[in-house]
């Protein structure tokens, strides 16, 4: 029975892979769902039941080491071990660097902490579970963590980071038997940039993306459960995506004018 931690699992991708995983494995399935939205998280439980699934919900600000910590413990505790880590949860933000004044700056280091510092946290307190299980961990980055997006530093970078750690953690758990899959979505049709900062670090509101194109939430979900279960490194969506991690290696310019391109007003609003 795979016991499985979703984080940022109260909306967009994270419920529903919740809602996926427990279609697929009904009652072979023991599902820790986290985020910070107490009354969303119990709507997306009471729809993994309904296929069978075993639910623990727990409210949890991944922005915060503790909650982060006791998130792990609490389901190995409920669950009497774990299997896989889906690092879910994330904040989005949209502002051009010379938008954002010095007294604003300080939401770069917020977005980091949720963005990076909350997987950093969760998979350090799930390590030596996932090592007894020789499980899984899932990272949800971006393509802006394969390619720096222009009104999107912040992200970019946490994306980045993101992407940087996990890869090396995967050699390190080679030995243990431990699989680590990257997922690098496009633009998703969720609302995740609706909530992100806008350069004075409050929510934005809009998104700063053209959206004409983006890709259900549904199909989003089904690549990475997809991806997990096969235990394969990377999930690169869209086929722009695939393309545009390998032109940036021998004509980048091309790469920056597709990222402009995706912005809706490149220079004058991220």
């Amino acid at each position: 029975m795979p016991r499985i931690i979703i984080t940022g699992a109260s909306d967009g991708i994270g419920a529903e892979m919740a809602r996926q995983l427990a279609q697929q494995h009904r009652q072979a399935l023991q599902l820790t769902l986290a985020a910070r939205n107490l009354e969303h998280l119990q709507a997306v439980a009471a729809q993994c039941q309904a296929h069978g699934a075993q639910t623990l919900v727990l409210p949890t600000d991944v922005s915060e080491e503790n909650q982060c910590r006791a998130l792990i413990a609490s389901s190995v505790q409920q669950f009497g071990g774990l299997d896989v880590l889906v690092n879910n949860a994330g904040v989005s933000a949209h502002a051009l660097l010379s938008d954002v004044s010095a007294e604003h700056l300080a939401w770069y280091e917020r977005l980091m902490r949720t963005n990076l510092w909350g997987s950093v946290w969760c998979t350090h307190e799930a390590l030596p579970h996932l090592k007894a299980s020789r499980g899984c961990i899932v990272a949800v980055s971006s393509l802006a963590g394969l390619v720096g997006v222009p009104g999107r530093t912040a992200y970019s970078a946490s994306k980045f980071a993101m992407s940087g750690f996990f890869e090396a953690l995967r050699t390190e758990l080679k030995p243990a038997g431990v699989a680590v899959t990257i997922a690098y979505p496009g633009v998703v049709d969720t609302r995740i940039r609706y909530h992100g900062y806008n350069a004075q670090g409050e929510a934005a509101g809009v998104s700063g993306l053209k959206e004409n194109h983006a890709m259900p939430v549904a199909e989003c979900a089904r690549l990475i459960v997809q991806g997990m279960e096969r235990r394969q490194r990377e999930v690169v969506m869209t086929r722009q995506g695939k393309l545009g991690r390998w032109v940036k290696l021998i004509a980048p310019g091309v790469v920056e004018r597709m990222a402009l391109a995706a912005l809706k007003h490149p220079h004058t609003d991220a």
